[in-house]
């Protein structure tokens, strides 16, 4: 019995490897004020060009535990254009993953005048990610390990819309839309599990007192057909040198993986609890964020730990008469 927990435990995080190492991770991250990190039609969208810098890692008393570093740039590029780049690193023990994205978004306005939002954005992303297995450390002989590092690269394009309107906001996204193949791991593996994406949240309360931004997001992985949602509350307070918020993320996996107990067979979802705190200082910013599995069976009682640096450049004079972070 103690082989079969430990089968189905090792199942439930291959699983969650995989869901994950396909492109850039989709984690907590775009809630530090980075939803381009994921939706590509977000490029530009804001009053402001965003630089930002994450840096995210796992169990730290773990060796080569999963860690991941995301570098992005985007802004407006004339008047009705935004381009943005991602660079990103998603290491997870002898298996590895580095990238680059550029973006494209074209933003309709159907505003009145200049300070009003109502803004339907359209993006497309397209990368080139190159996927590393380290077996030099391997001892034990296997035919197929040829102990060396083994590399393969594949193109992928994410496409996306958003709209803005007011305090209100949407995005739905198609991650891996082009599939493509590598010979990494086996020769008929698919290199994209084509993910799709959607969110929105809406923001309200009394901007000289305390803002509040409840939203969503719903994410499919289209040939798995594993599915998990977001749910969360971020609150936003205005201060004499800046803006301090602060916020709680849920995240539920409707797909979950059973394992013996002294009781009979148990089943536990993949679920964890974010929370998230922040600061705007003049043009900067700066998150931190930590993130704690919830259940019975788990690797590590460890958290996930995120840094996140930003900095808002070219901005534009006036912002928007609205209730809405993201743009603003």
């Amino acid at each position: 019995m103690y082989i079969k927990i430990k089968v189905l435990i090792a199942l439930f995080f291959i699983s969650t490897y995989s869901y994950s190492q396909e492109g850039i991770p989709v984690y907590s991250d775009y809630l530090s004020d980075n939803y381009y990190l994921i939706h590509p039609s977000m490029a530009g969208a804001a009053n402001c060009s965003k630089l930002r810098l994450t840096g995210r890692k796992q169990w730290f008393n773990q060796n080569d535990a999963p860690e991941l570093q995301t570098l992005s740039f985007n802004g407006r590029v004339g008047e009705k254009s935004g381009a943005g780049i991602i660079l990103f690193n998603d290491k997870n023990g002898y298996h590895s993953q580095k990238g680059v994205k550029f973006s494209y978004a074209y933003h309709i306005m159907f505003s009145r005048d200049e300070i009003d939002l109502n803004q339907l954005s359209f993006g497309m992303s397209a990368g080139l990610i190159q996927n590393q297995l380290d077996e030099t450390q391997f001892t034990d002989f296997d035919p197929i390990v040829f102990g060396q590092i083994q590399k393969d690269s594949y193109f992928n394009v994410d496409f996306g819309v958003s709209y803005n309107y007011l305090n209100f906001y949407a995005h739905a996204t198609v991650q891996g839309a082009v599939e493509t193949r590598r010979e990494l791991y086996t020769e008929f593996e698919s290199d994209n599990l084509r993910k799709y994406l959607l969110s929105a949240g809406y923001v309200f309360g009394n901007k000289d007192k305390i803002l509040w931004e409840p939203s969503i997001m719903f994410q499919v992985v289209d040939q798995t057909k594993e599915k998990s949602i977001d749910l969360n509350i971020k609150a936003y307070k205005e201060l004499d040198f800046g803006q301090v918020w602060g916020g709680l993320s849920y995240r539920r996996s409707f797909d979950g993986a059973e394992y013996s107990t002294t009781s009979g067979v148990s089943k536990q979802n993949l679920q964890y609890i974010t929370p998230i705190v922040g600061v705007n200082f003049d043009k900067f910013m700066f998150a931190y964020t930590y993130s704690k599995v919830s259940g019975d069976v788990k690797f590590d009682t460890g958290g996930y730990h995120q840094i996140t640096l930003g900095i808002n450049l070219f901005c534009r004079p006036e912002k928007y008469d609205c209730n809405c972070p993201a743009i603003n």
